[in-house]
């Protein structure tokens, strides 16, 4: 098995505020968030009165989405989603909304169902607080709806999405300050209509209930006096039915100058709080918890589980099928060991994947250094004395169907520098090529002579993990030959890493 660190970034359109999330996946199967980002815009405070996103809102949109971009583009991401929640799907100018979202994101928005948004709230939650065997409730009170979520041992049992969200409610209901009491009965009534069809589903007991989203954190934070500075305190802070409930009643009864002092509360939330805990709370009674914790978890987290999980954007730093079909016929036509070669290939590949971050090149490079395994020791076929000049006259005077001359020429420069020196001023084959094409040849070379030499015929790869930090490299291999390793320590950290990507390269085994 071969592991890697790659990264995803996650982007949450609410209804109240837009979430960026960027995380490292890790060889061990976790996330770890490396950029975070949350701006309040309110989009749904004009789609919920008049039906349309606006045209200053649709500026802000494009601005927030424009730094959103310029943050996680920077940090070599293999995949990106961004998805648009209820604001978006009652806007009658979503196709306006979504053309101007993509162009300032960078990547194609998308609007997902709320029973999609249950989805990836409830896998987001349980990716960093897994519920073992219990029977869980997650309430997620948005801008624009609540989703309310079964989880049973681990999977998601049932889910349903309510047009209950904060400012949708605040919107209709609360347009006084404080609330009127006939405003609050209203609204009441209102949440009770939309949960009355959920009370005959209700299971007997659950083992807990999870809120999360801003209206939770929020009412948590309040209930346990923890600070909006000190909000990572509140994380699966607890609060009882009953105190939200009492929380809920002195907020309706405040300005909104008062509710904006309340510790945990803050400015932004104040203006829609009311209209939050009051559907918390009633659905909290609706299903007969006690009690709730809250958790930072959300939609973006469930997105970042979902990349993961499918290895998303990998596809695209590995051949197509119809370039891997024309690699391999070569190789086998100049006898070269296609075991041994598909072996280098995914140790390569997997090099490049988790050392992303360092290199810096796009994910289409890969299948360069893909290709260039597999054909790397073609050249034995003429002479196995200085075996990588002969194979790099055999590839760059090939011709390989589903590659560009360009590619074709880069993957035959591999092949040249794939031992032996390094390119030099004296290399003519290389110097007289363009930048970019010596650009990424150069720092595809550690790779693909790192992968070559691990991946001997006496010894087994059978992991490798990867890892960037300030001054060093470090690659983690599980293998089966110790004295090779060693060899290739020294050699990699004096010349070829230290040369090209000027950090000491730290061979390692598990």
């Amino acid at each position: 098995m071969i592991t890697m660190m790659v990264r995803y970034a996650a982007v949450d359109i609410g209804s109240n505020s837009f979430r960026l999330a960027v995380a490292e996946a890790t060889p061990r199967g976790g996330l770890n968030l490396i950029a975070t980002d949350r701006q309040v815009t309110r989009l749904g405070a004009g789609v919920f009165s008049n039906g349309v996103i606006g045209k200053q809102a649709m500026a802000d949109v494009v601005k927030t989405l424009t730094r959103f971009r310029e943050i996680y583009q920077p940090l070599q991401v293999s995949a990106v989603r961004a998805v648009a929640t209820s604001a978006v799907r009652d806007a009658r100018n979503q196709a306006a909304f979504l053309a101007a979202a993509s162009a300032a994101i960078g990547t194609t928005v998308e609007i997902i169902s709320g029973l999609e948004e249950a989805r990836l709230i409830h896998n987001g939650i349980l990716s960093r607080w897994p519920q073992q065997g219990r029977r869980v409730l997650m309430i997620d009170i948005g801008g624009g709806s609540a989703e309310i979520i079964e989880s049973h041992g681990g999977k998601l049992i049932s889910a349903v999405s309510k047009p209950l969200g904060a400012v949708r409610l605040t919107e209709m209901f609360l347009h006084h300050n404080p609330p009127m009491a006939g405003e609050l009965e209203r609204m009441e009534a209102f949440i009770d209509e939309k949960l009355d069809s959920l009370i005959p589903k209700i299971p007997v007991h659950y083992d807990r209930a999870i809120g999360t989203s801003g209206t939770a954190a929020a009412t948590v934070r309040a209930v346990n006096q923890v600070k909006r500075a000190e909000r990572e305190a509140a994380d699966q802070a607890q609060a009882s039915t009953a105190a939200l409930g009492r929380l809920y009643r002195e907020l309706g009864s405040m300005s909104e100058a008062q509710r904006r002092k309340v510790p945990g509360i803050g400015p932004r939330r104040s203006e829609i709080i009311v209209a939050g805990a009051a559907v918390f709370h009633r659905i909290l009674k609706v299903f007969k918890v006690r009690s709730v914790s809250y958790s930072a978890s959300g939609v973006r987290d469930g997105i970042l589980f979902d990349l993961a999980e499918r290895r998303a954007g990998i596809e695209f730093t590995r051949m197509s099928n119809e370039q891997r079909r024309e690699v391999e016929q070569m190789a086998r036509r100049f006898s070269v060991n296609l075991p041994h070669a598909r072996r280098v290939a995914s140790v390569a590949h997997e090099l490049f994947v988790g050392l992303r971050p360092m290199h810096e090149l796009p994910a289409a490079a890969g299948r360069l250094i893909d290709a260039a395994a597999y054909l790397l020791d073609t050249g034995h076929a003429i002479s196995a004395t200085a075996h990588h000049k002969h194979s790099y006259y055999i590839v760059v005077n090939s011709d390989l169907a589903g590659f560009t001359n360009q590619e074709r020429l880069m993957i035959a420069l591999l092949c040249r520098f794939h031992r032996k020196s390094l390119p030099e001023s004296r290399h003519e084959i290389f110097i007289n090529q363009a930048e970019e094409v010596r650009e990424t040849v150069w720092r595809l070379i550690p790779l693909l002579r790192l992968a070559d030499g691990l991946v001997e015929p006496q010894s087994t790869v059978e992991n490798v993990e990867c890892a960037v930090r300030s001054g060093t490299i470090t690659v983690t291999v599980d293998s089966t030959n110790d004295v090779q390793l060693e060899q290739w320590t020294a050699e990699m950290a004096a010349v070829i890493f230290k040369a090209v990507y000027g950090k000491r390269l730290v061979l390692e085994r598990n």
